[in-house]
């Protein structure tokens, strides 16, 4: 990756915006979104500008840039015509270690801001580190497409009731299912419809209802040539509830892209078609983790006398073509 992906603390931001166009406007009502601790620097302004100042009271400089003035700012917008001034900003904000973004200069950044879906408290940022913005506006529409509105309610719910589930529902893998059903289910379609309490009293009832240990399971993924984008929704749901993954060197490793990104992975330097890891896969399983075994093509899987003597649940998938 070009660029690391990371969301800002809003709270923590002082952003500096020099510039008043329409440009400067545009990158303004996006700050806040998140902050009113914004200072424009421009000698002139637009309306529009002139409106956010006096509507959230934001602090203006009134002259063009100056050096000299970053003092405690921790985030710097240059929305300005003037190729000189935009590299004299830049440079200075980067003698500081203060994040600069120069609008429509990738070279003059140190970050750019994605595209942005907002279900707060959840978002979803798009890039494609400045390489294809259409591509990105294209990604962008289709996923407002099938995202509710209301999908933020969902991500409230949760934050609230988090530490309830915690406590009643032991073994992460266990909170993982009974989040998804919960959000997937009557619940999550009462939280979309608007009916909190509704909601809160389904879970109430159903943190009262006797919930199983999780029971640990090896399940063996034959990924056939690799390639990700032939992931069945099995293989892809399996990824995406491991708590250990083995693969060896023959496995596509893009496909550990897919796997819960706080699952232990183990990689094997002896090839699966020589040696499968059973013994250690079976400790993990009999711990109550849900272990993936990721295989290259699609290979009769030799029998084990450990695995077949355990109470452990074994499965298959063939995943793509």
């Amino acid at each position: 990756m070009k660029y690391f992906p990371v969301f800002l603390d809003g709270s923590k931001i002082n952003a500096m915006v020099v510039g008043g166009g329409d440009v400067a406007a545009r990158k303004i009502e996006l700050l806040l979104k998140t902050t009113t601790k914004i200072t424009i620097m421009s000698a002139s302004v637009t309306e529009g500008v002139e409106r956010l100042i006096n509507q959230h009271q934001l602090s203006w400089l009134k002259h063009n840039y100056k050096a000299g003035l970053l003092d405690k700012i921790t985030l710097v917008i240059a929305a300005t015509d003037n190729k000189t001034v935009n590299e004299s900003i830049y440079h200075e904000a980067v003698k500081f270690n203060i994040l600069v973004n120069v609008v429509d200069q990738p070279a003059l950044c140190t970050y750019i801001t994605p595209a942005i879906i907002d279900r707060s408290p959840m978002i979803i940022a798009l890039s494609s580190s400045g390489s294809a913005p259409i591509l990105i506006r294209m990604l962008r529409e289709q996923i407002e497409k099938i995202l509710p509105q209301g999908y933020g309610r969902l991500a409230e719910f949760s934050l609230k009731f988090r530490d309830h589930v915690k406590a009643r529902i032991k073994g992460i893998r266990n909170r993982r299912t009974f989040w998804e059903n919960t959000l997937r289910g009557s619940i999550g379609q009462s939280l979309l419809d608007g009916k909190q309490q509704e909601a809160e009293q389904q879970l109430i009832v159903s943190l009262k209802e006797k919930i199983a240990l999780p029971k640990g399971e090896i399940i063996f993924i034959q990924t056939l040539t690799g390639n990700p984008d032939n992931l069945t929704l099995n293989a892809h749901r399996a990824l995406q509830f491991a708590d250990a993954v083995f693969y060896d060197e023959a496995v596509n490793i893009e496909l550990i892209e897919y796997v819960r990104r706080d699952a232990a992975k183990y990689p094997q330097s002896i090839s699966s078609t020589i040696l499968l890891n059973h013994q250690h896969a079976l400790e993990l399983a009999q711990k109550g983790q849900q272990v993936i075994y990721l295989l290259a093509g699609n290979e009769e899987l030799p029998s084990n006398a450990a695995l077949i003597a355990s109470d452990i649940s074994t499965k298959i998938i063939t995943s793509g073509s």
